[in-house]
């Protein structure tokens, strides 16, 4: 059903009861939204079964989704009939984790036996995710997930795999293919996984005391960015450093963000570190961070005491390689707190979910974003933001949005409860969406290029001449117009996206090998610094356009 009347469309209350009576069905477009703004909203499922508190795209096409394990049962039995028997959870016999499977439109139940609430996580160079912490008896444990393709693959858990507890921690991985784990919940320090010896440890990071509020910690979840020159960006509150994680030195503080309001959780700005370009070892390469929206100083105490505050409606834009970086202000059409940046394959960046009142936490949120917003990083200052369509479904706390090989955006989550609870002011989310960036529309067709060569899955080294074979509709080619980027998957919760990162990359110029089939050479990113190993998503993108599908490569 699609309409551009509103007065068509179901309270969302009462949509929101229908969809949760109905089984988890295996097909596509059960509600479509379209307004006069930008993009289209789909239902793709009523009931996934989890609340999506964190999510990450395989490349497999798959999607691992989970929410916590310990505060009562989900929406959705585990296998084979099992039971979960755990000090906080006696007899769960429903799945906390499931697997989302792009192609088919479906899930299937996943196994994690530990709490993996507030946790986080990355994609190894093989594919292999890498998930950390969580709450109670998981905070310090690791858990393993190989992707595959027949439904074989579940969670596997290592047990006290890491050396302190890891809750609100954030993970990134590193040129050298291991993951840095920083901070947590009372944790000023960070480690490695895989551990390289037996003396591997915590190791301090006093920046991350200096940027704790006491009375309530605005430094959790950081936002942490590898840098061009490989040390870590690492944003922390409303403050930022250059840190050399080799040496265990800053390199560089960088300015506190204009206002000093507080950006990371529970304040849940968001952040992106903006395109790369000239991606050649030795070249100059520009970095910029964007850091937009959250909460106020003072938010959490006011909502805990029932007044919920506007949420802020700034960016602050910053280029990190620069020699005396200095902060950018810009205004958003609206502010948002506990929304998710994107990047999308043609660059630019989509905001998404959030509430425009409170802050992260439990029912601390007030009046839903329903609206996207998508930021133009190359327009001039005061024309970089694009209203897009509204959604009718709330994402409040805990809700999380990612990149799919297709273009869309898959939207799902928002529990701002301790349990599932579908009675309640914002209840509990279990529905998964896309939407649909307008790159996506039909009237786009005619411009939509096609990769023909290489297939998907393939293997690729750095500094390597790239052949990329499309087609385009006869006629539509405009050669000047024409770029190819690179995506990493990325692990999404709580307002940021872990490991996102987007490269342009250097070369470009298009001939042309049959009717209406062009080819495209570029040059691979340089070193590991600026592209860490691993699998990414490759897309041409034409007139702003970009490909039907992207196609999976594996860098090394």
């Amino acid at each position: 059903m699609a309409t551009n009347n509103p007065s068509l469309i179901l309270p969302f209350c009462v949509l929101h009861l229908l969809i949760l009576l109905l089984p988890l069905p295996c097909h596509r477009n059960i509600l479509t939204l379209a307004a006069e703004g930008g993009g289209k909203w789909d239902f793709l499922l009523p009931n996934i079964g989890v609340s999506a508190m964190h999510m990450q795209l395989l490349n497999t096409d798959r999607v691992v989704i989970f929410d916590n394990t310990d505060f009562g049962p989900s929406n959705i039995s585990l296998p084979n009939g099992a039971c979960r028997n755990t000090p906080t959870s006696q007899n769960d016999c429903t799945a906390h984790s499931v697997e989302y499977d792009v192609a088919s439109n479906s899930v299937r139940p996943l196994v994690v036996l530990t709490d993996v609430l507030c946790s986080s996580g990355a994609l190894m160079p093989n594919g292999t995710l890498v998930q950390t912490g969580g709450f109670n008896n998981g905070d310090r444990n690791v858990r393993i997930y190989n992707p595959c393709n027949n439904n074989s693959c579940d969670w596997q858990e290592i047990s006290l795999g890491l050396n302190v507890r890891r809750w609100y921690a954030t993970n990134h991985i590193l040129p050298d293919g291991r993951q840095i784990i920083i901070g947590g919940r009372r944790q000023f320090n960070y480690e490695f996984y895989p551990k390289s010896s037996g003396a591997d440890r915590a190791y301090s990071l006093p920046f991350l005391s200096q940027t704790n509020d006491p009375t309530i910690e605005n430094n959790l979840y950081p936002f942490v960015f590898l840098n061009v020159d490989g040390n870590l960006f690492i944003f922390a509150n409303n403050r930022a450093i250059l840190f050399d994680y080799v040496r265990r030195v800053v390199v560089r503080s960088y300015p506190t963000i204009p206002g000093g309001d507080p950006r990371c959780y529970p304040s849940s700005g968001s952040a992106v570190l903006l395109p790369l370009r000239n991606l050649q070892a030795g070249a100059n390469i520009i970095a910029e961070v964007l850091v937009c929206g959250g909460a106020p100083r003072g938010a959490f105490a006011s909502a805990r005491n029932g007044t919920f505050v506007g949420s802020l409606n700034t960016c602050g834009r910053i280029r990190i390689t620069d020699s005396n970086p200095q902060w950018v202000m810009e205004t958003m059409p609206m502010g948002r707190v506990m929304g998710d940046m994107l990047l999308l394959p043609n660059g630019n960046v989509l905001i998404i979910n959030g509430a425009g009142s409170g802050t992260a936490g439990w029912e601390f949120g007030r009046n839903p974003v329903l609206t996207p917003v998508v930021y133009i990083p190359g327009n001039p200052i005061g024309s970089r933001f694009e209203v897009q369509n509204s959604t009718f479904t709330p994402r409040m706390y805990h809700s999380t949005a990612i990149l799919l090989r297709d273009g869309r955006i898959v939207v799902a989550g928002s529990n701002p409860h301790i349990s599932y609870s579908f009675t309640r002011l914002f209840p509990t989310d279990l529905s998964l969406e896309a939407f649909s960036p307008s790159y996506l529309d039909s009237q786009f067709a005619k411009l939509r290029p096609r990769i023909v060569s290489p297939g998907s899955q393939s293997k690729i080294r750095y500094g390597q001449q790239l052949a990329i074979r499309f087609t385009i509709p006869p006629g539509r080619l405009n050669g000047t117009s024409v770029m190819v980027t690179m995506v990493p998957p990325t692990f999404t919760t709580h307002a940021f996206l872990m490991n996102q990162r987007l490269l342009i990359l250097s070369g470009g110029s298009v001939t042309v090998v049959a009717r209406s089939t062009y080819q495209v050479r570029v040059v691979t990113p340089g070193s590991g610094r600026v592209a860490p190993s691993g699998y990414y998503l490759i897309f041409v993108v034409h007139q702003d356009v970009p490909t039907s599908e992207g196609i999976w490569v594996q860098i090394s």
